[in-house]
């Protein structure tokens, strides 16, 4: 049986090194707290429901984008907020017990930032860090994740942390410039049935420009929608506007 093809990509997001890297996190920081911090404590909780919130939003966000151009981005920045409060628990938990924590510039950061690089370098076929399975990728960190030092641990869990924030900044970036150049998931499925609607109607009359067809957009070339305006000296009259709306505002008159 032949898959159904989707409007909108959704889902992969086990993939992504966003998800993986975030995966990382929720790992570490549950065995974290488990090891160095009373069990009694409200910090543990907060600190695990950061960390998976982190994780979670990022694949629900990844699901909702087959349907929602705006839940995708809101669900990642509900992610992306969720790490940085993980990010200062961690920092807490190091300047109130007067533990060091790395510079950025530091050899132990950059030696667990390092590691994707250090494991394309040496790979045979030269595979990312994403083709790996969870058990795999934990165990390329497992000495600083693993460590019986907590200040280790720490240092180590904020470099990932910075590393995944700066993932979901480039994805929040990627999703808002698609958002804009190709509309939301409503005006992409408005332009597919129009394209449709239109080859059907060429299919039927034989013809390909057809009496009564629906024109294309004299300024982008989308398809248009006919639309009734709701103010100003047309007042209930009818239009053409582009369904590229607002990002186009052509407009063709009936």
């Amino acid at each position: 049986m032949n898959p159904v093809k989707k409007l909108r990509p959704s889902g992969g997001y086990r993939k992504s090194a966003s998800f993986q890297t975030a995966t990382l996190i929720y790992d570490a920081t549950y065995w974290f707290c488990e090891k160095f911090i009373d069990s009694r404590s409200r910090t543990v909780d907060q600190m695990i429901q950061a960390a998976r919130s982190g994780r979670q939003n990022i694949a629900e966000g990844s699901r909702a984008a087959a349907t929602s151009s705006q839940t995708e981005p809101r669900l990642i920045n509900v992610a992306r907020a969720s790490l940085e409060e993980l990010l200062l628990d961690f920092e807490d938990y190091l300047r109130h017990r007067h533990l060091p924590q790395w510079p950025p510039s530091s050899q132990d950061a950059y030696a667990v930032r390092d590691v994707p690089k250090r494991f394309r370098q040496s790979s045979p076929d030269h595979s990312d860090l994403t083709d790996i399975g969870d058990q795999e990728r934990w165990e390329l960190y497992a000495p600083w994740l693993e460590h019986d030092d907590a200040a280790i641990r720490s240092n180590a869990i904020i470099c990932l942390i910075n590393q995944a924030n700066y993932l979901l900044d480039q994805q929040i970036a990627a999703l808002e410039k698609a958002f804009i150049e190709g509309g939301g998931y409503s005006e992409q499925l408005a332009v597919a049935r129009l394209v449709e609607r239109k080859r059907q109607q060429e299919e039927h009359s034989g013809s390909l420009e057809p009496a009564g067809s629906i024109p294309s957009c004299p300024q982008c070339g989308k398809p248009m929608v006919l639309r009734t305006a709701k103010a100003g000296i047309n007042d209930g009259k009818q239009f053409w506007g582009c369904s590229g709306y607002p990002a186009c505002r052509g407009v063709v008159k009936l």
